[in-house]
C-alpha cells in the first residue's frame, strides 16, 4: 500500500489534568512547559510524514481539551491543512475540560465529531473510579456541545465495576438513553498492571457475569434502536465512527505523538512513551514488518470484530485466494456450532462468535 493511500491520521496528547484509577492509556500529569514543548515536538512529527488530505483524523489521549485555549488552537490550526474535503475529524473529551471556548475553537478548525469520556452516571462510582465530574456536569456539556452545532457525538461507557449490580448499569443504560446522543462506546473493566485499581488489588468481572452485563447492553441498546457495528460500539442513524472503521477494516494510518501506534507500508511500529526521547526527536520505539501470514491474522483479527464481518471479494482482492477454500473443514464445524455465518458473500461472527472470537481465531489458524 503506497503512502497516498493512506487516509486516517491518528494524534495522541498525552497530558491529563488527572489520573483515573483505572487508566492504562499513555498519559501524564499536565504541566505546562512541557505541554508548549510537547505540541512543537508534536507538529514536527506530523510535518516528518508529508502527509496528504486525510479522510479522518482523530485526536486522542489522555485529555486533549486538558491543554490550554493558546496550545489547542495551535494544534488544530496545523492539522486543519490535512483536511479532505468529505472529512470526519472527532477531538476525544473530558466533561470537566470541555468548555464554551473550547468547543467554540474545535467548531472554527473542522472538528465535527466529538467523543467525550462520561463512563459512569452514578456519581459516586465516578468518584470511585477517580473521574472528576458528575452526571449533570455531564448532561449540561452534552447540550453545550449541541449549541455549538455538533450533531455527531460518541459518549463511552465502562461496566464490570466491583460491587456493581445488573440494577446499576440498567440505571446507566437510561441515564446515557437521556443524552440523546447517536454513538455509544461500551468496555469493560480491564484491570492492567501499573494501574491504580491493580495495586489496589481490584479483580476484574468474571467471564459468566461479564457476558450477562454485555448481553444486557446488547439487548437494551437494540431495543433503543442502536445498532451494533462493532463489538463495542452502538450507532444510530448510520453515525458508525469512520476513523475507527480505519482499524477495524485492518487498513493503514499515521500515528503521531507519545505512545502513539501506526501502520505505513506494511510495517507497524510503535512510538516511545519517554518524553524524554520523544523531545529529543527519538519518535518511533518498535517497528515490525507484516509478512502475508501476520497480515492475515490481522485482518481476521480486527474485521470479525465488525457486525458485518468482511466480504469474500474483498478479502480475495488482499490474499489473492478465496476465504472458505481456505477454511473449509473449519468453517463446517463453526457453522453446525452457530458460531460463523456465511451469508451470500460476507463471512461474519454470530452474537455468541463474538463473545468467543479468540478462540475461534486460534481455531482458524
Amino acid at each position: 500500500m503506497k503512502q497516498k493511500e493512506i487516509k486516517s491520521l491518528y494524534i495522541h496528547i498525552p497530558f491529563c489534568k488527572h489520573i483515573c484509577r483505572y487508566c492504562d492509556f499513555t498519559k501524564l500529569l499536565y504541566n505546562d512547559f512541557f505541554s508548549y514543548k510537547y505540541i512543537d515536538e508534536l507538529i514536527k512529527e506530523i510535518k516528518s510524514y508529508k502527509i496528504d488530505k486525510m479522510s479522518t483524523i482523530y485526536i486522542g489521549g489522555g485529555t486533549p481539551t486538558s491543554l490550554n485555549d493558546e496550545l489547542f488552537e495551535k494544534l488544530l490550526k496545523v492539522v486543519q491543512q490535512y483536511l479532505d474535503e468529505d472529512y470526519e475529524f472527532t477531538v476525544e473529551a473530558n466533561v470537566e475540560n470541555l468548555t464554551d471556548s473550547k468547543l467554540s475553537l474545535m467548531k472554527e478548525y473542522g472538528v465535527n465529531r466529538l467523543s467525550i469520556g462520561i463512563e459512569s452516571t452514578d456519581d459516586k462510582m465516578l468518584d470511585y473510579i477517580g473521574r472528576k465530574h458528575t452526571f449533570n456536569d455531564a448532561k449540561r456539556v452534552v447540550q453545550l456541545a449541541k449549541k455549538h452545532g455538533f450533531n455527531n457525538i460518541n459518549v463511552d461507557l465502562i461496566y464490570g465495576f466491583e460491587n456493581q449490580t445488573l440494577d446499576d448499569l440498567r440505571k446507566d443504560l437510561n441515564n446515557f438513553i437521556s443524552l440523546d446522543v447517536d454513538h455509544v462506546s461500551i468496555y469493560s473493566l480491564i484491570v492492567n498492571e501499573g494501574t491504580m485499581f491493580f495495586n489496589d488489588g481490584i479483580e476484574e468481572q468474571n467471564e459468566d457475569d461479564s457476558r450477562k452485563y454485555y448481553d444486557e447492553i446488547l439487548s437494551f441498546l437494540r431495543k433503543h434502536g442502536y445498532e451494533r457495528y462493532e463489538i463495542s460500539n452502538f450507532a444510530r442513524n448510520k453515525k458508525y465512527s469512520k476513523h475507527n472503521l480505519c482499524y477495524w477494516n485492518d487498513d493503514q494510518y499515521f500515528g503521531v505523538g507519545l505512545g502513539a501506534s501506526g501502520y505505513i507500508d506494511n510495517i507497524r511500529y510503535t512510538n516511545t512513551k519517554s518524553l524524554k526521547k520523544y523531545l529529543d526527536h527519538e519518535y518511533i520505539d518498535f517497528k515490525e514488518t507484516i509478512d502475508k501470514n501476520k497480515e492475515l491474522e490481522d485482518f481476521l483479527l480486527t474485521n470479525l470484530r465488525l457486525e458485518r464481518g468482511f466480504s469474500r471479494e474483498d478479502f480475495k482482492k488482499r490474499f489473492g485466494a478465496d476465504f472458505v477454500p481456505i477454511f473449509n473443514e473449519k468453517l463446517k464445524s463453526l457453522e453446525k456450532n452457530n458460531l460463523i455465518i456465511l451469508n451470500n458473500d460476507r463471512i461474519m461472527l454470530s452474537d455468541d462468535g463474538l463473545m468467543i472470537m479468540d478462540r475461534i481465531l486460534t481455531d482458524l489458524l
